[in-house]
């Protein structure tokens, strides 16, 4: 079995700002932003004829600028396509903390990436992401986040494209998302079942900010752990919705408190304040209160000595 969610530390993935690996603007721009995760987009915003320029960008992005804080993942093109090669390529080169596969609709094209990655003995923590975004990804995404079980897949977490699903299918962009929201659920609940993460589909009027407010509320109560963002402005509504509020974290700690109290180490369920919490809510509990911590050390102001 692969390395499971579980015994992973947890990732602040509440932001995840794609950026066109062809805007060295942009990208000069990162270190200041408080996203917790970035993707270098080599795909849709990158025209063809300016792809081996923006795998440029990125070598000497990586070279001068490693973003230890955030998490960093490269979105290649498709290996079918002409430039899939090079961009694996890139990866394998850069070690990025993952890959992102776009319109990934079948196991197998997860496990194809994954044999390159261990065939060009890429390290085990460069893990891999996969866009879900075609009929078929959707479809299948039960059994696309089950290959994230099997030995040597690294998958850790899948991305919502709604925009390509849309496309396909003819959906129209609706505040709310009604006619969305059945696919969306297939989605989250297709991680759930095997230890992976979610991020949200981007919301691409970046000056609506009251949408986008309803829409990250709606993907945070919907189980999903974040949302793609395409521009900074979208950030801090990511991370406030995102992120764990002060009373969801003390009944964390409360749970936490509550099993290590003596006389609790054999018991599989506690009583708190009324209500009977399991053990399954312990770890949940554990891995806000880090996502928690996470946060705070993060905002903590460094200090220097002089």
């Amino acid at each position: 079995m692969s390395q499971s969610s579980s015994s992973r530390p947890a990732r602040l993935r509440r932001s995840v700002l794609s950026v066109p690996a062809i805007n060295r603007r942009a990208l000069e721009k990162l270190a200041s932003l408080d996203c917790d995760a970035v993707i270098f987009d080599l795909e849709d915003s990158v025209s063809p004829e300016k792809k081996a320029e923006a795998r440029e960008n990125l070598r000497a992005f990586f070279a001068s600028s490693p973003l230890s804080a955030k998490e960093r993942i490269i979105r290649i093109n498709a290996l079918s396509s002409n430039f899939g090669a090079e961009d694996l390529a890139l990866v394998v080169e850069l070690e990025p903390d993952a890959v992102l596969l776009p319109k990934v609709d079948e196991p197998q094209d997860v496990m194809l990436v994954s044999d390159r990655l261990a065939e060009a003995d890429a390290p085990e923590n460069l893990r891999i992401w996969a866009m879900i975004e075609t009929p078929r990804g959707i479809l299948n995404a039960a059994s696309i986040a089950e290959a994230g079980r099997t030995s040597g897949s690294r998958l850790d977490c899948f991305v919502v494209g709604l925009n390509d699903l849309r496309k396909e299918t003819g959906v129209l962009p609706q505040p709310g998302r009604a006619y969305l929201v059945p696919w969306l659920m297939q989605v989250v609940l297709a991680v759930s079942a095997y230890g992976l993460e979610a991020i949200d589909s981007v919301f691409n009027d970046f000056k609506d900010m009251d949408a986008l407010d309803a829409e990250c509320a709606q993907g945070i109560t919907m189980g999903f752990s974040g949302k793609m963002l395409i521009h900074p402005s979208q950030i801090e509504a990511a991370n406030r919705h995102f992120g764990p509020d002060e009373a969801a974290v003390a009944e964390a700690e409360a749970i936490i408190s509550a099993f290590a109290e003596p006389g609790a180490a054999d018991l599989n369920v506690v009583n708190l304040g009324g209500r009977m919490m399991e053990r399954l809510h312990l770890v949940q509990a554990k891995r806000l209160v880090h996502k928690a911590r996470l946060i705070t050390q993060r905002h903590r102001p460094s200090t220097s000595s002089g």
